[in-house]
């Protein structure tokens, strides 16, 4: 019997991992696969397979339930914030040297990141963090690890893709705004072609700092990637200007500001 679409969309998030991602990221996933000329088992499977790539390439599955654990030990379950972990001091006290004003931090695509505010509060740093993201189990565990830090703190689930929504959780804010976007535009580029200058052409206007990071060398560490992004500094060059440039345990990282500011 052929499934319709919605059942379709259903199917796939029948997976414990992709079980609570927003919609709009599986059917822009399914969107690659919809018109293939194979099975429906099979665009199913592709489909999987393409959300598991932009979702799960850096996480433990241990994160899927909540766990009372130490920052320590969360932090280590996720690839990315497992290798800042020795530098996350180094990398914030870079990031956030010549702020004095209190500011808001919109984490986009956090993963777990969320779980490094302890850093961040350590630098007596007075900020709001809110992190959006849209696999529902991270933020869940972020939430729960706020509420029992007592952090002024918190995630949302949601997708980058509902810019629209994404505005004006930024608007709603008042105050210097700061935004990271860690390893997070390949990813969307992967399910959606040149949407990254769809989203920072929409959200730049809105922010006084920007700060996007991209990985220079594989998971294994066993290949070096070319990491220029020329076309990134001269597309945000209509916004921030470029503050800084450099690279921590094989992360690149770029902060753009708003000429006003410096």
């Amino acid at each position: 019997m052929t499934l319709t679409k919605c059942e379709i969309l259903k199917k796939i998030t029948e997976k414990r991992e992709l079980s609570k991602l927003p919609e709009k990221d599986v059917e822009l996933a399914f969107s690659h696969f919809e018109k293939r000329q194979v099975s429906e088992e099979e665009k199913i499977r592709l489909t999987r397979e393409l959300l598991n790539k932009v979702f799960w390439p850096f996480r433990s599955k241990k994160l899927l339930s909540l766990k009372d654990k130490n920052y320590e030990w969360i932090l280590r379950k996720h690839l990315s914030t497992r290798e800042r972990l020795p530098f996350y001091g180094k990398l914030y006290e870079r990031i956030f040297k010549n702020e004095t004003k209190n500011f808001v931090l919109f984490d986009l695509g956090a993963g777990i990141n969320g779980i490094s505010y302890r850093f961040l509060s350590q630098k007596r740093l007075k900020l709001k963090y809110v992190g959006i993201e849209a696999v529902g189990q991270l933020v869940d565990l972020m939430n729960f690890y706020f509420k029992k830090e007592k952090f002024n703190a918190q995630a949302i689930s949601m997708s980058l893709f509902e810019i629209d929504n994404l505005k004006k959780i930024i608007c709603k804010e008042k105050g210097r705004k700061i935004v990271f976007l860690f390893k997070v535009l390949d990813s969307l580029e992967a399910l959606e072609r040149n949407f990254s200058k769809k989203l920072l052409s929409s959200i730049s206007p809105l922010c006084d700092k920007i700060v996007i990071s991209f990985p220079t060398e594989s998971m294994s560490k066993r290949q070096k990637f070319r990491v220029k992004r020329y076309w990134l500094i001269n597309f945000l060059s209509k916004f921030h200007l470029l503050r800084d440039d450099f690279e921590i345990s094989g992360e690149k990282f770029l902060v753009f500001e708003k000429e006003q500011t410096l």
